[in-house]
């Protein structure tokens, strides 16, 4: 039986790739024979990710993707794409009475404006190829009423709106557009936050699954990027480990 989930001959685009859930996704491309493109912000950690890719032919870009400017120059050196996985992205936990428009600007445009305008300008250079899959992280935040995560939320809820607008404007092309929404990730960007460690030693107890870490949310990336899904678009799947049964 052919493996569903293959990769091969796929050029893949993953942003966010030097560290966390990004860097696993784009192992977990190659090593279903995907040639992967690495984007993030730190050159180091970049060519680290790209060392550890199964496969030939990988290559890595340096950009802040909230610089129009080094978005335009990237989209210049990128070739075609077969797929692209959209996890870049800040977080913050900050209780509604200080927020500040400092804030807001600087979550929006790392979450939500800088991918959107990325995807703009490689579709604009027809960069995109027909049948591709667009894949952004979201976060069940989005879907929530969580304290604090005001927002974070928006910004991912502002990422699913989109998804179901770019998926009906892009399937004449038979691009899909989804978006994954996990639950609490065990990741180096949940350990850099503002939270008290005990708060997530709380919160794991209401997951039947327990957390979840960047391979159990990378199943369902590769899938998305696959012929496995070409019949699924403009979906938010939700992947939490039973949070949401309680």
């Amino acid at each position: 039986m052919d493996n569903l989930l293959s990769l091969q001959g796929k050029h893949i685009l993953v942003t966010g790739a030097s560290s966390g859930m990004g860097k696993v996704f784009a192992q977990m491309a190659a090593a279903q024979g995907a040639r992967v493109s690495l984007l993030a912000r730190n050159e180091e950690r970049l060519k680290v990710t790209l060392e550890s890719l199964e496969g030939e032919g990988h290559d890595f870009c340096t950009c802040d993707l909230t610089e129009d400017d080094q978005l335009t120059d990237i989209v210049n050196k990128i070739d075609q794409l077969d797929g692209i996985v959209l996890c870049a992205g800040i977080n913050d936990f900050v209780p509604v009475k200080f927020i500040k428009q400092e804030k807001i600007s600087k979550m929006f445009q790392t979450n939500y404006f800088s991918q959107l305008i990325l995807v703009q300008k490689l579709l604009k250079k027809k960069l995109i190829n027909k049948g591709a899959s667009i894949v952004f992280i979201s976060s069940i935040s989005s879907m929530l009423g969580v304290q604090g995560t005001l927002l974070y939320a928006s910004s991912k809820g502002a990422i699913n709106s989109a998804v179901r607008v770019l998926a009906s404007e892009l399937a004449n092309q038979r691009i899909r557009v989804n978006a994954i929404c996990p639950g609490i990730v065990k990741t180096e960007m949940l350990s850099g936050t503002n939270v008290d460690e005990d708060v997530f030693t709380k919160q794991e107890a209401l997951y039947p699954l327990g957390l979840g870490t960047p391979k159990d949310v990378g199943g369902a990336v590769l899938f998305h990027l696959s012929d496995a899904s070409r019949w699924l678009t403009g979906q938010c799947m939700i992947m939490d480990g039973g949070f949401t049964l309680n």
